[in-house]
């Protein structure tokens, strides 16, 4: 049987990492991707740093249902391109991807499907899985996508220490596959100013001596002032409640707010206005995709990937505030 390599692509990995490297955060709406460029330009890597021909692209994302949309069937009708997916959960979460990856390492490692594994993820839950597979003699090359200082973006240090090699792969291999998607409308013209010909106004009515509910409204109002001292958070399943708060001085709060406005401006930018018009009216639930931006680009600020319930709904909660001031 001849020597060959084969490659494992965590692509929730994979396009979060790249979406951050191209716009400044996860979100993967925000980015366009032309996945047989990608895909060729890593197999091509994994040839060339291993001097072995690919056995095959394994490609792990999530479907509803586990059934997958067009685009993924267009991915696994690439040549050498095996499709495999989990599906999501309740709240939008990946579920059953790392199991997958982790099963196909060790099964294909028993079986010598190929000496070189080329692993493409940063999750930590895979660490085990790269060690039994080096246990039936096969080697794992671990595969990063690099931010803008060039480093590996959002790997876990046990999976670097139990890989045989971390190898961070060009800029250009990503950015030439990867575009950022902007939706914003061309201005408008200014109109030009009337003729000075036109009539001129009627002249206002006096105001009356004690102020309308219409005048209270258009009082200004000091945020400042205005801001409570606790704020409440919302769950991202159902809406509702999930406890109160203290107000503002936690450690996080600047990492929370940079990465939220961070994450709205890709959205705006790149949702069409029917999406944007679903996301007000979903308030105050927020959509699995932007939830999970969220959540991963607080992880990576603080570099912390098990956040705990009051960082998750002070996020939540911060990133409606944030909206409605925008």
């Amino acid at each position: 049987m001849r020597s060959t390599c084969s490659l494992y692509i965590d692509a929730g990995y994979l396009l979060a990492s790249a979406a951050t490297r191209v716009t400044g955060t996860s979100l993967r709406s925000g980015i366009h991707v032309d996945y047989d460029k990608l895909i060729k330009s890593l197999a091509q890597l994994a040839e060339t740093r291993s001097g072995l021909p690919m056995l095959r692209a394994h490609w792990y994302d999530s479907a509803r249902n586990g059934v997958p949309d067009v685009q993924q069937e267009r991915i696994g009708e690439l040549p050498r391109v095996k499709l495999r997916l989990g599906r999501f959960g309740v709240n939008g979460e990946q579920k059953g991807v790392d199991l997958r990856i982790g099963l196909d390492l060790v099964a294909h490692a028993r079986n010598n499907a190929s000496d070189v594994f080329f692993l493409l993820s940063g999750d930590d839950d895979l660490t085990e899985a790269v060690e039994e597979a080096q246990v039936h003699g096969v080697q794992v090359v671990l595969l990063a996508v690099p931010n803008t200082d060039k480093k590996a973006h959002a790997v876990s240090k046990h999976l670097i220490l139990a890989a045989d090699e971390l190898d961070i792969i060009g800029g250009d291999t990503v950015d030439a596959a990867v575009l950022k998607v902007d939706r914003r409308p061309e201005p408008k013209p200014i109109p030009a100013r009337p003729a000075a010909t036109s009539p001129r106004p009627a002249a206002a009515a006096p105001r009356p001596a004690f102020p309308t509910p219409r005048d209270l409204a258009s009082l200004s109002v000091d945020p400042a002032a205005a801001r409570p001292t606790s704020v409440l958070a919302y769950t991202v399943s159902t809406g509702s409640p999930a406890h109160v708060l203290p107000g503002y001085g936690d450690e996080h709060e600047k990492y929370i707010d940079e990465v939220v406005r961070r994450v709205l401006a890709s959205f705006r930018e790149s949702a069409s206005a029917e999406e944007k018009l679903e996301l007000q009216r979903a308030k105050p639930w927020i959509p699995p995709e932007i939830d999970r931006a969220l959540l991963q680009d607080v992880s990576d600020s603080i570099q912390c990937y098990d956040l705990n319930e009051q960082v998750r709904c002070r996020l939540r909660a911060r990133f409606w505030e944030i909206h409605d001031e925008e």
